[in-house]
């Protein structure tokens, strides 16, 4: 079942990928990513609505209002992500942003799960994981420059 649920997740990071590039190609076709990232977050809004009416809850609306408030701001950063990312990408190239997108996203990860922030369970850093957070470090700096770093 891991296996499984890993598999799916690398595929969502894959399709991550490919959608943050055609949002940036989209972007630079129109000469404006404000306006290519808008209607990207329109279109997916309707999406997620028609997954929402898939399974409609009458109760959602009752547990909706004990989310703080601050939570809903998700959407919000969302949006600013993938225009940041759409804008990004034309300059750095979509390989070099997403192996610093990962990056990020790893330790980050790995503080949220350290700390159990946000509900996540608790996963402690332990000397093996930064270990681990370290060759990710090294592999995106050779992904993204092309050479092993402090060696001439």
């Amino acid at each position: 079942m891991r296996t499984l649920l890993l598999s799916g997740t690398f595929a969502v990071g894959f399709a991550l990928a490919v959608h943050l590039a055609m949002n940036a190609a989209v972007g630079k076709i129109v000469a404006n990513p404000r306006m290519g990232n808008a209607v990207f977050w329109l279109i997916g809004a309707a999406m997620a609505g028609l997954i929402a009416l898939s399974r409609w809850e009458v109760r959602f609306w009752q547990a909706a209002r004990n989310v703080p408030p601050w939570l809903w701001l998700a959407g919000a950063i969302g949006a600013c992500l993938v225009f940041g990312i759409a804008a990004l990408i034309p300059r750095l190239g979509a390989a070099t942003t997403n192996v610093v997108l990962l990056t990020g996203q790893v330790i980050g990860g790995v503080l949220i799960a350290h700390w159990g922030a946000l509900g996540s369970p608790v996963e402690s850093i332990t000397p093996l994981r930064l270990l681990g957070i370290v060759v990710m470090i090294l592999g995106a700096t050779i992904a993204v420059s092309g050479k092993i770093p402090f060696v001439p």
